[in-house]
């Protein structure tokens, strides 16, 4: 068997190496929102169309919000299932690690 030239690098360098490295930030940040959403609509036991209906946004545009395949979702779509379910939408930018700058 032999060594993969992978072996003992950080992932995110991998990533990076591979071409994917935003492509795979982006969709865990999707799913994070996606499951943190999810979650509360369970904890206030608040189905889809109830929150689709108190958004003012339609099923299908709820749908893209919770699915965790990656979508297109609007900061403005995130906000009002945030301001619905008693959140706020907190948002930032962070410094890089060394290995993430693009060079």
């Amino acid at each position: 068997m032999t060594a993969s030239k992978h072996m003992g690098q950080p992932f995110d360098q991998f990533l990076q190496e591979e071409g994917i490295y935003e492509e795979v930030q982006l969709m865990a940040l999707k799913k994070t929102i996606s499951h943190q959403i999810r979650v509360l609509m369970d904890k206030e036991n608040i189905k889809k169309a109830e929150l689709a209906r108190k958004m003012g946004t339609s099923r299908s545009s709820l749908e893209r919000l919770l699915s965790d395949e990656s979508s297109n979702i609007t900061l403005h779509t995130i906000n009002k299932a945030a301001l619905v379910l008693g959140k706020r939408l907190d948002i930032s930018l962070v410094d890089l690690h060394p290995e993430e700058a693009q060079h």
